[in-house]
């Protein structure tokens, strides 16, 4: 039996081997900007944790494809996210990451002023113009939900169910709609946040995260603690399933240390695991009993990613000013790892020996179903 190994080349290979993308989809801008267009202008992403925006015009500017948009807190405590485009001249709005303003958001250019609620309120010499009906004038704004305590946001004109894609995503590899729920995400406090420049395609980052074939080779504290890990498959590979603690380990610590106490919610059936899940197409979300690890893609060129990892506690770990150093460092390990070997790949990308693109083994099967999802949303 053969298959082809891309739509691009026809050429076989045997059929335990599974085709991958060819090399020029990780490194043509044109293809990038397509992604961009397509995918992350389409597909509800992941901006912002609720509680870095804690204060009513508390703000932050995030890349979404190729838009800049602005997240914010009116004054009745909502979140609201816009375009970050003033409608005068198109300056950019808020020319910093993040900020706070008192009352109102003020174009740096010519000064015209929006209330939090998006809505144009003052201008130089608007007042002169009596014609001018300044409540269509407010700024574009951007859909907005709020799901396990982070701001998602959707540039498309009619975005896709939340429900069948976000929430349905997690609850299909879990196992159930309910099982998120016992780890509290949305009330849980921040204890760590790392930022990595990764000089990598955002397709590699998630490849890597979804498959475990290289975990004994390079992840040496991660069997440690996971020796599951150590057979190749990945904790995504099996619906519901997590890989169980080394039996000396006493907690997901760097050394197997133990840990904090176990989240509230969190059942005996899901102690001493650890659950791994892809949340298209730029979320990666680590569950383990006493603290929670998600990271946040955002591309920003073809070969160049950051990644914003948080890592994520009970507040009462937090508030206590408790020591978090051994449980960070784990996964901090595993981040750096991952992103080296994703560095070393995608110079390799624009190699001849990778013009048709390379191959998967059998338990790296739902990589390959994640390129046939990429490549639908680029057809």
């Amino acid at each position: 039996m053969t298959v082809p190994t891309t739509p691009e080349t026809g050429t076989e290979q045997p059929g335990s081997l599974i085709a991958t993308l060819p090399g020029h989809r990780y490194t043509d801008p044109d293809n990038f900007r397509r992604e961009q267009e397509r995918i992350f202008e389409q597909e509800w992403f992941c901006a912002v944790r609720s509680a870095d925006l804690e204060r009513p015009g508390a703000y932050r500017t995030v890349s979404v494809g190729r838009e800049s948009v602005l997240i914010t807190r009116n004054r009745r405590g909502e979140l609201r996210a816009f375009l970050n485009v003033c409608r005068h001249r198109g300056a950019r709005l808020c020319t910093e990451e993040s900020g706070e303003v008192r009352r109102a958001l003020q174009c740096p250019y010519h000064a015209w002023t929006y209330d939090l609620d998006g809505r144009l309120t003052a201008a130089p010499n608007l007042a002169r113009m009596p014609d001018v009906d300044r409540s269509g004038l407010g700024l574009h704004s951007v859909a907005l939900r709020e799901w396990l305590g982070c701001a998602w946001v959707c540039l498309a004109g009619q975005p896709p169910s939340f429900e069948e894609t976000v929430v349905r995503a997690v609850a299909d590899r879990l196992g159930g709609p309910e099982v998120i729920g016992h780890y509290g995400v949305e009330d849980l406090a921040l204890g760590r946040r790392h930022t990595y420049d990764v000089a990598a395609n955002w397709k590699l980052i998630v490849e890597n995260f979804m498959e475990c074939y290289h975990c004994a080779t390079i992840h040496p504290e991660l069997t440690e603690v996971l020796p599951e890990f150590a057979d190749g498959f990945a904790a995504q590979y099996f619906v519901g399933h997590g890989p169980e603690f080394a039996a000396e380990a006493e907690g997901f610590t760097v050394d197997g240390s133990a840990g904090f106490g176990r989240l509230p919610g969190v059942p005996d059936s899901h102690d001493r695991r650890y659950y791994a899940l892809t949340i298209r197409p730029q979320v990666f979300l680590n569950l383990v009993p006493d603290h929670v690890i998600l990271h946040r893609m955002f591309p920003v060129a073809e070969d160049r990613t950051i990644v914003e990892c948080d890592w994520l506690y009970a507040p009462d770990v937090v508030g206590s000013g408790a020591d978090v150093s051994r449980s960070v460092e784990l996964f901090h390990r595993v981040n750096a790892q991952d992103f080296a070997a994703c560095e070393r790949t995608q110079p390799a990308m624009s190699s001849r020996a990778y013009r048709d693109g390379g191959l998967l083994v059998p338990s790296e099967h739902h990589i390959g179903e994640f390129h046939a999802w990429v490549t639908d949303r680029l057809a």
